[in-house]
């Protein structure tokens, strides 16, 4: 490479041309680029060469003629580095941004590397975070750290060489204040402190620099004035001229800084000036104020106070709260007479200024008193004189010092002159007016008087003097005896005016003489008319002296009586003689005796006495007897006759009441007989009138009847009580019984009473009900207890049953409620349900007083009304805001609200203070409170606010509920404007390496109206100090900055200004250069522990990378853990920081963070995430929620609740704390706070301890380690009220009848039933049924016991008992168990028939819906409906009623076969418990239905050795198909048809008999029936009769036991032992055999052998499951062994037939016989049978009777087995050994018309079945199971249709 180059140009033209060169485009200067010389023919020469030189150079040659050009181009190729201009020493402030420059030449071109010691920090590969090497080389270091100063070295290389250059870097801390001045106001005369904390390198001076309103503070000028070496401002007692914007500026290399505060001095206001007071020229009483206005200390205004001085008084407050833009005001309402002088003074939040001076002494005139004497009361002292009492007037209203009081007083309503009396003494308030007239009314007025003149007399009191007794007794008196017991007096009235008062009447008195004391009295009315007055005394005793009088009287007393006048009662006749009786009663005579009336009335003469036969007064004998007589023997009688005998006294005025009685002669008096026939009538709500016979009177008169009736519940065990007696009216026929109970049952019986005693009772009325009234009595105990804000709970007693006096279904209550004191209507609720005995009136008005009463009504009316009571309901919030609020900026930062009071009726309470509730207008961010404590402050100053804000604020009042409703509508205030803050979002999204465009948005805080921006900037250097300031308009949000240095730093400062001023500026840098990117993620963020509170935790972290573009701010992001979402915290954290403060965190939560950084380009990656950190824990945030507060005794309560979810309890659940007081109205400040501490783990509490009869407030509150949380809202809770905690004792059950249980209890203990207990609720319920059955009885009376009625029989109840109180319902007590006695059963369900034929039908039934009890059996009655001719031979069958009677629970069903073809026969039956139930019936006729198919062909029978086969032809099929045929037989000598083979295939017909299913020896004859589907048709004709037998095996034959023996023998003759032994066992076997066919001994039968069914399940008429005795009949009569003839009902049932008892009566019994015959006293007219009972104890004899016998021998075939034999009963109650389940079958369908059949029985037990009948009974397949030995508990199944398949054996009563 040579140093020198020259590039050749040569050209020629006329004129010479010029020769211009360019290089790339760009003219050459030889002047600007020294190394570049044109040579003198055109060449270029290039001293120097650089890799710069590189490019295209152009040779011009010009002249006037043209231009011409030429080109070539020049490769620099290898040039060694060479670092032309190196780094250089250099000083950064923290943060900044500096480049360190490094311009190199050299070709290739040299590769920059930056070094600090050894670590490379850029180079073509290598790019460390904050250093970027840049397009020309240098080094940006952005942002500078204090780790980064340092020597750093450049090198420079290529291919050609190395170089390099180094250069020391020095960093400085930033300068910057950390703690600025704030905003202060301070009180004059106070310190003020204006803070300016600086952080800043230590090798770094700082210089501090104040300055107030622009101007430098010079701190040597005043001692006032003291500056700190941290910068801190002391300023001393502070003056007005303090006040103004301070700044603290702060000056160093390590870079400046500045902030403002103001300071605003206040003190207190200064008295108003120029206060005058004058008198009012428009208005009496009244003083105009006038003043200037004060300086307010430069804080507004609240208010002024007002002070008054009357009459040279101390100071006392006027008015305390005037408004402050007032400066004149009158002062009306003064008293006259009176001095006044005033002063006022100002108030502002420092306090209360000076007082003005005060005013001159305006004094008012003097005024006559303005209202009368207060309280004027008169009252009669004596009949001559009255007292006047009264008070001054109000002292306001005297207008003067009094002087004395008029009193004026005249006669009331006469035209007379007032008399005055003067009373000069102004302290004396009562006067007694003198010698007035006696009884005379007057009209009293009062008046004060002072200087001024007399007041106004007080209203006219009307006042008599007392009366007086008359003085004077009534004149002209006389008295004499009108009649035995009447006096009449006559007398004339005493002078008026001698009466001396109102004349009340007159008294007449009568005594007997030495009895003064017993006076009789009788009061007349004055008669103003007659002038003699008339009057009697009657009631007097007969035939008695009396001594007389009369008075007069008034109010005061009685008069003086008359003179006495002796007076004699008239005789009389007299009285019943006593104890009438007859004694030694005789055929012809009887004595009667007697005792003296007991009333005389006169001189007894003698007495009377008569006899007369009885109804016929011709023959009555009078005797007259002296009075000393009291007994007569009377004689002449007639035996056996009755006699009515008549006593009675004489005196002179006549015979006396007569005693009477009949008697018989010869007989005694007896017992009488009851009344008969009672009728009832007149029947009226409180009586009836019953009619009746008398009944037997016992040979002698009635003297009493009695009325005795059952009252409420009436049945057989109820209770008769006595509710009427009627005496000496023997022939009465009629009574009326009164005094009963309205809407009440009645049954009523009479009894009648003679001398002998009383009657029996007679047959009960009927049932009747008295007619309703309106209840007689108001509910009870009313108790009214607060409930909520707005209820209140009210309580009472219901009525009891009784006293409903109607129909209970229209009983209920009336409320009805009115506010205390006021006058809007009443309003009133009615409660329908009569047992209710608690009621909630709701919609009521908080904190207010109530009245309430209740009463009771029913269909007919109301009752009467309860005592009212008083209630008040419960403190609530205010339901308004206070009125006139208003507000008034007062600084930038603060505002002035003010507010008077909640109307009285919206305050809902005690109004404990007030709250300011304010937010910015349209934010959403919180609301904020200031609290005002007390109800007497109504303004308050709010401070802290932002500048130039728009506040929406409301003002609530609150209560010890909590917060009212806030003031409506919001008022808006804004406040005062201020300097800005700085702008936000400033962004540079162009830079060019000359120019930048920034962008930007309005300041967060403008705090006024923007009037413009300014921009400054500067490169970023500590020697740059000039910036370059450019004022834009306030619309700008964009600026560009051109002419910059490339590859600079540069820093904007953007401030916006209002009319306040410029506020602070935002900064902002930016590289000029085009390599910019995104920035690089910061480090992983660090939360130091001790850095972790538990709401913030600090966060830290490094930058990285700028990307040539610096961070504009960072966003952080959190996540709780350990699974949730991460969230943005904040999106906006200032570039500048690299730490943040993260606030807003839940406690006690673990969390990680994370952070990303922002700058021009974009965003970088987020961070890694931070490690777990978990906050503090804090008090927790909220308060449990309180469940209940309920009264648990008298003096406790238990307080429930529900904890705070988990996340609000901000740490570990400590426990809870509850606190509690007596509220107290009058003292609500003042109160005692009781607190329990809970475990954690707890959810109550119990309060004891408490006062009786007291309201408590509870609240409840959680704490943790760290505090406690906010309290809950107050419970109120009314203590001394509790339920009984305890149940009732000893609860027992007794059943009484089978309807009704007697349950009995003792009382809770005493301690636990918290009052009294006002009744008891009784909850009984089926056994098992609780949810269906339970009903309710309530006792509203403390009784120990109740009769539960009208229960299900033999049922187990189950019952349980509570006793409430007045506060409610106490624990029930555990269920006691009892059940009712056993009562006739219900009928049976249903009735169902099947398998009918002509002679048969099978029955069933089902069991009573209610047995009440245990079902011992049924009783089947049936019999034909139309007489059955007994000698027709087609008609044979049942003629008469037959009883059956079945024992058992089991079976339910039987089948009949004694029927008469084509007759219709009635069932009945019902089942029996203690006694028999209702019957059930149904009727059916015998016979094919219609549709059923015709006979078949007449049977024919062939035989095959001992097998029958039956042949038949079919016949007609009726309406439908045969689907069956039925073969049915019977012994040919008995005549009773049972069904041996069912379920022959309809295209069938023969059909072979197996033997084994008929006895042997027997005759049969045989049938066939054809079914369809409408059931069995007609039977065909019999067949021949044919016996049945079989034939032997040959294993009996003669020969073939000859073989045998021989065989054996040759046995024997081989094996001795064993050959003997064996022939022996084999002959033994052989005769066993033989004796089972040949011979009549037999082994027992098994039961599965004896009995079969019909279908399956129905046993036939004539089951035989006995043991046949070896000397049966049958046996002798055949030679053979054979089984029992059929018998017509299983053992358990019980037959009565009139036919067996007629026709068998002869026969005689058979030896041992089982036949037993009830005797029978029923007779042929009564339609009933001779009864044959089984005794079931009986095992070891027959117990049934067939009434079907026909042969006398069957007779004999009864008897008693052999001994030794045993026979199991027809249907025992033992389990069988073996049980097998029954095989699956399907029910088939039933026919239409028939009843619902009773369900299956889901397990049967089949008997065990001989081998031998194993393929002829049960066939594979066969539905039908054999009845084995039926357990007790075993429901025997209902019979299949008679349609449906079957076995294809069943024939029970052959096998």
């Amino acid at each position: 490479m040579e140093k020198v180059v020259d590039i050749p140009c040569q050209a020629r033209g006329v004129p010479q041309p010029d020769i211009v060169w360019y290089k790339d485009a760009l003219p050459i200067s030889p002047a600007k680029t020294p190394r570049y010389r044109v040579l003198v023919g055109g060449s270029l020469q290039i001293n120097g060469l650089l890799p710069d030189d590189t490019g295209m150079f152009q040779c011009f040659a010009r002249n006037l003629a043209g231009e011409i050009q030429t080109n070539t181009y020049l490769a620099v190729t290898s040039i060694a580095p060479n670092i032309t201009s190196g780094p250089s020493d250099s000083a950064v402030i923290d943060g900044m941004s500096i480049i360190l420059h490094c311009e190199t030449s050299g070709a290739p071109r040299p590769a920059i590397t930056w070094q600090k010691a050894e670590r490379v920090l850029a180079s073509g590969s290598v790019q460390l975070p904050r250093f970027t090497l840049l397009e020309s080389g240098s080094l940006l270091i952005s942002p500078s750290h204090l780790s980064d100063a340092g020597t750093y070295t450049c090198m420079a290389s290529n291919s050609r060489g190395i170089d390099e250059a180094s250069a020391d870097l020095v960093v400085w801390a930033r300068t910057r204040i950390t703690n600025p001045p704030q905003d202060q106001s301070v009180i004059k005369g106070t310190k003020a402190a204006m803070t300016c904390g600086v952080t800043h390198d230590p090798s770094v001076t700082v210089r501090h620099i104040w300055e107030k309103g622009g101007t430098i503070i010079d701190v040597k000028s005043s001692p006032r004035l003291r500056l700190d070496p941290n910068g801190t401002l002391h300023i001393s007692q502070t003056w007005s001229g303090d006040i103004g914007t301070y700044s603290c500026r702060v000056t160093s290399v390590g870079g400046n800084d500045s902030r403002s505060a103001h300071l605003r001095v206040r003190q207190l206001p200064h008295a108003p000036e120029n206060l005058i007071a004058t008198l009012s020229s428009s208005e009496k009483r009244t003083i105009n104020l006038t003043w200037a206005q004060a300086f307010d200390g430069n804080s507004p205004l609240i208010r002024y106070i007002l002070e008054v001085s009357e009459n040279n008084a101390p100071w006392t407050v006027l008015m305390a709260n005037i408004d402050p833009e007032f400066s004149s005001m009158m002062v009306t309402s003064l008293i006259p007479a009176r001095s006044y002088q005033f002063r006022l003074c100002a108030v502002n939040d420092v306090g209360k200024g000076q007082f003005s001076r005060e005013t001159a002494r305006v004094s008012l005139p003097e005024e006559p008193p303005s209202a009368p004497p207060q309280t004027v009361i008169a009252s009669g002292r004596t009949n001559q004189s009255i007292m006047i009492q009264w008070q001054p007037p109000p002292e306001s209203h005297q207008n003067g010092p009094l002087q004395g009081y008029i009193i004026r007083y005249c006669l009331s309503g006469l035209p007379v002159d007032c008399q005055m009396k003067n009373i000069t003494n102004p302290d004396q308030t009562n006067l007694l007016l003198e010698d007035l007239i006696i009884w005379t009314n007057y009209e009293i007025e009062v008046a004060a008087y002072n200087g001024a003149g007399q007041g106004v007399y007080s209203p006219k009191v009307t006042e008599w003097t007392l009366q007086g007794v008359p003085t004077v007794p009534p004149g002209n008196v006389h008295a004499e005896a009108v009649n035995s017991t009447t006096v009449r007096f006559t007398w004339s009235a005493p002078s008026p005016q001698f009466i001396n008062g109102i004349n009340q009447g007159y008294k007449l008195l009568a005594w007997e003489p030495g009895h003064e004391e017993e006076v009789t009295l009788v009061t007349v009315r004055p008669n103003f008319q007659d002038s003699v007055h008339v009057g009697y005394i009657t009631g007097l005793k007969k035939f008695t002296p009396y001594l007389t009088c009369v008075l007069c009287f008034t109010t005061p007393g009685d008069g003086p009586r008359s003179a006495p006048q002796r007076v004699y009662t008239h005789e009389d006749t007299p009285g019943p003689v006593g104890h009438l009786s007859f004694t030694e009663i005789l055929d012809t005579s009887l004595k009667v005796s007697w005792k003296d009336p007991p009333e005389k009335n006169g001189i007894l003469t003698g007495y009377r006495i008569s006899w007369e036969e009885f109804n016929r007064t011709n023959t009555r004998v009078t005797h007259y007897l002296p009075n000393i007589t009291q007994d007569y023997r009377v004689t002449g009688l007639t035996a056996l006759t009755t006699y009515t005998i008549q006593v009675a006294g004489m005196t002179s005025k006549g015979q006396g009441q007569m005693s009477s009685s009949t008697i018989s002669s010869g007989v005694p008096p007896e017992m009488p007989g009851p009344p008969t026939n009672i009728a009832i009538s007149n029947i009226s709500p409180r009586s009836v009138t019953l009619q009746f016979k008398p009944g037997y009177d016992g040979k002698t008169s009635i003297s009493r009847w009695l009325v005795e009736a059952q009252i409420g519940v009436v049945g057989e065990n109820e209770e008769w009580v006595t509710v009427h007696q009627l005496s000496n009216e023997p022939d009465a026929r009629s009574l009326e019984v009164q005094a009963l109970n309205p809407y009440t049952y009645y049954k009523f019986r009479m009894r009648q009473v003679n001398i002998v005693g009383t009657s029996p009772a007679s047959q009960p009325s009927r049932k009747i009900q008295t007619l309703q009234a309106p209840p007689d009595i108001a509910p009870a105990n009313i108790t009214l207890r607060t409930a909520s804000e707005t209820s209140l709970w009210l309580r009472w007693v219901p009525l009891p049953e009784w006293e409903y006096n109607g129909n209970p279904e229209l009983v209920g209550y009336r409320v009805q409620y009115s506010r205390l004191g006021s006058k809007a209507g009443v309003l009133s609720h009615i409660i329908p349900d009569r047992q209710e005995r608690e009621f909630t009136i709701e919609d009521l008005e908080e904190w207010t007083e109530y009245e309430v009463k209740v009463q009771a009504f029913n269909g007919i009316g109301p009752g009467p009304w309860s005592q009212a009571v008083r209630g008040r309901t419960r403190e609530s919030v205010p339901s308004s805001g206070p009125t006139n609020v208003s507000a008034f900026a007062t600084t930038s930062s603060s505002i002035l609200v003010r507010w008077a009071e909640v109307a009285e009726t919206d305050r809902n309470g005690l109004v404990l203070g007030y709250k300011v509730v304010y937010k910015e207008k349209d934010a959403e961010s919180a609301l904020h409170f200031w609290m005002v404590e007390g109800n007497t402050t109504y303004s308050v100053q709010l401070t802290g606010l932002g500048k130039y804000v728009l506040y929406e604020i409301q003002v609530l009042a609150f209560t010890r509920i909590g917060d009212g409703v806030p003031s409506s509508p919001s008022i808006y205030e804004r406040t005062l404007d201020d300097v800005p803050g700085p702008p936000v979002g400033i962004l540079f999204p162009e830079v060019r390496t000359s120019s930048v465009r920034l962008i930007w948005q309005p300041p967060g805080q403008p705090n006024g109206i923007i009037l413009a921006y300014q921009i400054a900037y500067r490169r970023n250097s500590s020697s740059s100090t000039s910036s370059i300031v450019d004022v834009l308009n306030p619309s700008a949000r964009q600026y560009t900055a051109s002419g910059l240095k490339p590859e600079s730093v540069y820093v904007f400062r953007l401030t916006a200004q209002t009319r306040k001023g410029w506020g602070e500026a935002a900064e902002a840098l930016v590289v000029t250069t085009e390599k910019r990117a995104r920035p690089q993620p910061t480090s992983r963020p660090i939360v130091p522990q001790e850095e972790v509170q538990a709401r913030s935790a600090l966060l830290s972290w490094e930058p990285g990378s700028d990307g040539l573009s610096p961070i504009r701010y960072y966003t952080i992001q959190f996540r709780e853990l350990p699974d949730s979402n991460w969230t943005v915290h904040s999106a906006s954290v200032s570039h500048e920081v690299t730490s943040y403060i993260i606030d807003r965190l839940k406690p006690f939560t673990s969390y990680q963070f994370r952070v990303k950084a922002t700058n021009d380009i974009g965003d970088s990656e987020y961070s890694k995430e931070s490690e777990a950190i978990t906050t503090l824990q804090d008090a927790p945030d909220k308060a449990p929620t309180i469940l209940s507060v309920t009264p648990h005794t008298t003096t406790s309560v238990l307080v429930r609740w529900k904890p705070p979810p988990e996340e609000e309890i901000n740490g570990i659940l400590l426990g809870f704390r509850v606190r509690y007081r007596e509220l107290r109205y009058d003292r609500l400040r003042s109160f005692t706070v009781r607190t329990v501490n809970s475990s954690p783990s707890a959810n109550w509490a119990e309060l004891t301890d408490l006062n009786k009869h007291k309201r408590y407030e509870i609240r409840l509150s959680v704490y943790n380690a760290v505090g406690e949380g906010p309290t809950s809202s107050p419970q109120e809770v009314f203590v001394g009220e509790a339920v009984p905690t305890a149940p009732p004792q000893n609860v027992a059950v007794q059943s009484s009848t089978a309807t009704q249980l007697d349950v009995t209890w003792d009382a809770p203990p005493i301690e636990a039933q918290n009052g009294d207990i006002q009744g008891y609720k009784i909850f009984y319920w089926e056994f098992k049924m609780q949810n269906e059955t339970e009903r309710l009885r309530t006792l509203f009376l403390p009784e120990l016991s109740v009769k539960l009625k009208n229960l299900t029989g033999y049922t187990t109840y189950m019952i349980s008992v509570c006793a409430f109180n007045a506060a409610g319902d106490g624990p029930r007590s555990l269920p006691t168990r009892g059940r009712t006695q056993q009562a006739a059963p219900s009928s049976p369900s249903f009735i169902h028939f099947s398998e009918l034929t002509t002679t048969s039908v099978n029955m069933s039934w089902g069991e009573p819906k209610q047995p009440n009890g245990i079902v011992e059996g049924y009783r089947l009655v049936y019999e034909p409906c139309t007489p059955v001719d007994d000698s027709s031979p087609h008609t044979s069958g049942v003629s008469k009623i037959v009883t059956v009677d079945v024992k058992g629970g089991a079976p339910l069903w039987m089948k009949i076969k004694d029927l008469a073809d084509g007759v219709t026969y009635n069932f009945r039956i019902r089942a029996k418990t203690l006694t028999y139930g209702p019957e059930i019936e149904s009727n059916i006729t015998t016979g094919p239905g219609e549709g059923a198919p015709g006979p078949p062909g007449e049977p024919f029978i062939s035989r095959y050795g001992s097998a029958l086969t039956l042949h038949w032809t079919s016949g007609d099929p009726g309406r439908a198909p045969i689907t069956r045929y039925v073969i049915e037989a019977r012994p040919s000598d008995e005549g009773l048809w049972d069904i041996l083979i069912k379920d022959i295939p309809k295209e069938v017909t023969s059909y072979t008999l197996n033997p084994d299913t008929l006895r042997e020896g027997v005759t049969y004859d045989f049938r066939v029936i054809g079914v369809n589907d409408y059931g069995y048709g007609s039977p065909s004709a019999p067949s021949p009769s044919i016996s049945a037998h079989k034939v032997s095996p040959f294993y009996e034959e003669w020969w073939f036991l000859v073989v045998i023996a021989l065989v054996g023998l040759i046995f024997i003759l081989l094996l001795i032992f064993i050959l003997i032994i064996r022939g022996q066992s084999k002959k033994y076997t052989k005769k066993t055999d033989s004796g089972a066919h040949s011979n009549c001994t037999s082994l027992p039968l098994s039961h599965g052998e004896l009995v079969r069914l019909d279908e399956g399940r129905f046993p036939a008429l004539e089951l035989n499951n006995r043991r046949l005795s070896v000397k049966n009949s049958f046996c002798r009569k055949n030679g053979i062994y054979t089984r029992s003839p059929p018998r017509p009902s299983p053992g358990s049932l019980h037959y009565s037939d009139e036919d067996v008892s007629i026709k068998y009566n002869d026969l005689v019994p058979a030896e041992s016989s089982s036949l037993t015959e009830k005797p029978s006293e029923v007779s042929d007219s009564q339609a009933s049978d001779s009864e044959y009972e089984l005794d079931p104890k009986r095992q070891k004899t027959h117990s049934f009777v067939n009434h079907y016998i026909s042969d006398p021998t069957y007779y004999n075939s009864w008897r008693r087995q052999q001994k030794g034999v045993s026979r199991p009963p027809a249907y025992g109650f033992t389990q069988p050994d073996n049980m097998e389940e029954q095989e699956p079958r399907t029910q088939p369908p039933p026919l239409p018309p028939l009843p619902p059949l009773p369900p299956l029985l889901p397990h049967s037990t089949p008997s065990p079945l001989p081998q031998s009948q194993a393929t002829l009974f049960r066939a594979k397949g066969s539905r039908t199971p054999t009845p084995s030995l039926l357990s007790h508990q075993n429901t025997l199944q209902r019979p299949p249709s008679s349609l449906a398949p079957g076995p294809a054996t069943g024939f029970s009563s052959f096998v």
